[in-house]
Order: structure tokens, then C-alpha cells, then sequence
């Protein structure tokens, strides 16, 4: 296993993050303890979760993912070997099943979620604390772009989320905080307020960014390079569609995207034509596409640790073992080559 240090933390976190948000819908409790054990065995020493999970989030299945890590952190005694980050629902309907849907980023809320997160991860203090998704109108989750801002009812409350952050490192909750699903806009606001009122900046950006998804390189790269915020991606095989099993019919009724018809964003025509050159890439040059799809993910100079989701241990092997690959300026050039043909398919 490689590592790089994480951000502004000092911290030397595994190329490889073990996501887990399956866990408690798509794997069982011991399925999910079959995969942290595999994982730390194989030298990954950083897990993700976030009070939401498990996906699709329903009031039956939320916070069991984080119940089912504080499960194993009880029967192992590993928290101490672990940088644990979990996350905070901001404001969505469709997330209202959640803290009777006391959902944002006030004090109180924030105060609230992480407390029930403690209690069910089995611990006192978690490494990395995240905004899941922005308060206000913003391009997330595979919306293209923002158009308008009208209707907004968001004030700009990023100082007081900011000051939270410094009383829970204080506090010693939480070491660490970051953010997800954010913009550059959204990024550079937080960081000059951190700066002119002295307060701890986002050690990380926890986005999309994939073969089929590279929106990130488009102003955030340049942010986490210059103002050393640790890139976190999440989805680097757009929901297993980079895997190519759905391509070559190995794809079971259980696989994610053949059981949950929600989730659309790379089904499009466009992301279709690009995975199947990207597998033909693949095949030329005698690799295997998901840790093809993976290692171009793993490389980029702005991210330090790809969050990977297996709902086996033969994918969770076949995923970690991505992080010795090293694509070649070849390959590389036949990716872009794609790229320019299929810009960006699924936001």
C-alpha cells in the first residue's frame, strides 16, 4: 500500500480509503466486518462513512452504517489504528427521515448529528468531520451547473460553521473538518474567512471525480494544489459502471445500478459510449478495467486517498490492489483521447 500525507494534517493516510456506505443495506453487519478486517490486513488505515448511510438512505437503514463500524471498533480494539471520517446531512426532502429532519449546519444541528454519530461508532472523537453537501443552491450530485440563485433562502452562515469547527477541535470531537460535494466558490469563500478571522480551515474536499466524471478538474484540482486542501473522491467507478460489468452482462439483478433505478447520472447515452472505450482501452492494452479506471483516479497530483466501495471481497481485493498500478503515458494518452470525445458525460 502507498500513502501520502493527508492535506494540512500531517497525517499519512493510505492511497486507498475503504467507503462504506453499502453496509447495512447492500452487505450485512458481518459483511461489512469481513471488509474492515480485509482492508486493515491490507494496509488501509483510513475508513469513510457519514450519518446518512446506508444507501439509499431510508429511516430503516440510517445510521446503521456507522452503528455496524462502531460494532467492530467494539470487537477489535482499532480505533486508535483508524482515521475515521463521517459526515453531516445538510438540508435536502428527500433526506428528511433524518433527525426528525433537523437538518444544516447551526450549531445545534451540528452539535446533534455528531453526538449520535459518536454514540454509534463506539467512540469519543472522529479524525475528519464533513459537510455531506452544501446548505444553499449549488451543483451537486450530477446537477450540471447553477443558473440562478433566486428562491435561495441560504444566508452565507460559513463563519458560524467555521467558529463550530474550531470549538469541536477544541473540544477534542473532532480533530479534523472538511467538506463534500462542494464548489469552488463554495471553497475559496470558506478559506478567506478561516484566514481573516483565524479559524481552522477544511483540511479536504470529499467530490465525485471519475474516467467519466472529471468536473473537479475544473477549478477545485487548481484549489487543493494551492491552498493544499487533500482531494477525497468518492464514486471513482461511477456507481460500477467503470468496472465494465455492465457491459459484458456480468452485472447480477443485486448489482447497485440494476437495483436502485434512482440512480441516473451515468446512464446517460454518453457515459455508455465512454465506458465501452474506456474498456477497449483496457483490453488493448492487457489491463483490467476497474483497476485501469481506478489508477487514473488514484494519480492525480490534488487527490491523496480514493474512496473505494466493494460489496465483496473479491472487489474490495481487486480495488486495493489498484493502488500499485501506475498507467503509462500511453494509456494515459488514449484516456485523454476519450476524454475529448465524451467531456465529462455524468457531471
Amino acid at each position: 500500500m502507498r500513502y501520502n500525507k493527508f492535506g494540512t494534517t500531517g497525517f499519512d493516510i493510505s492511497k486507498i480509503t475503504l467507503g462504506t456506505m453499502t453496509w447495512g443495506k447492500q452487505n450485512t453487519e458481518g459483511e461489512g466486518h469481513e471488509q474492515m478486517d480485509y482492508a486493515i490486513e491490507a494496509g488501509i488505515n483510513a475508513f469513510d462513512t457519514a450519518e446518512l448511510y446506508a444507501i439509499p438512505s431510508t429511516a430503516e437503514v440510517q445510521g446503521e452504517t456507522e452503528r455496524i463500524i462502531g460494532t467492530w471498533f467494539n470487537a477489535t480494539g482499532m480505533r486508535d489504528q483508524v482515521f475515521l471520517a463521517s459526515k453531516v446531512a445538510g438540508p435536502a426532502t428527500w433526506a428528511s427521515h433524518i433527525r426528525n429532519n433537523n437538518l444544516g449546519f447551526k450549531r445545534d444541528q451540528i452539535d446533534e448529528a455528531l453526538g449520535l454519530s459518536l454514540d454509534r461508532l463506539q467512540t469519543d472523537y472522529l479524525d475528519l468531520y464533513q459537510l455531506h453537501w452544501p446548505a444553499r443552491k449549488a451543483n451537486y450530485f450530477g446537477k450540471r451547473g447553477v443558473h440562478t440563485i433566486s428562491n435561495d433562502e441560504w444566508e452565507d452562515n460559513f463563519l458560524a460553521v467555521l467558529e463550530s469547527m474550531q470549538d469541536l477541535i477544541q473540544q477534542g470531537t473532532i480533530k479534523h473538518w472538511g467538506l463534500s460535494n462542494e464548489t469552488p466558490w463554495g471553497v475559496m469563500r470558506i478559506l478567506h474567512l478561516a484566514d481573516v478571522h483565524g479559524l481552522p480551515r477544511p483540511v479536504s474536499i470529499q467530490n465525485p471525480y471519475s474516467l467519466l466524471s472529471r468536473g473537479f478538474e475544473v477549478g477545485l484540482a487548481e484549489v487543493c494544489l494551492r491552498e493544499n486542501i487533500a482531494g477525497f473522491p468518492y464514486s471513482p467507478l461511477g456507481m460500477g459502471r467503470l468496472t465494465g460489468k455492465y457491459l459484458d452482462g456480468t452485472a447480477n439483478a443485486s448489482s447497485r445500478l440494476n437495483r436502485f433505478s434512482q440512480y441516473t447520472r451515468y446512464n446517460s447515452e454518453a457515459s455508455l459510449l465512454a465506458t465501452k472505450a474506456y474498456a477497449d482501452i483496457a483490453r488493448r492494452h492487457g489491463l483490467n478495467f476497474t483497476q485501469m479506471s481506478l489508477a487514473f483516479v488514484n494519480d492525480r497530483d490534488f487527490n491523496q486517498s480514493t474512496i473505494i466501495g466493494a460489496t465483496s471481497l473479491a472487489q474490495l481485493k481487486q480495488n486495493i490492489e489498484s493502488a500499485e498500478l501506475t498507467l503509462s503515458k500511453d494509456v494515459l494518452r488514449e484516456i485523454e483521447s476519450v476524454q475529448a470525445q465524451y467531456p465529462d458525460p455524468a457531471v
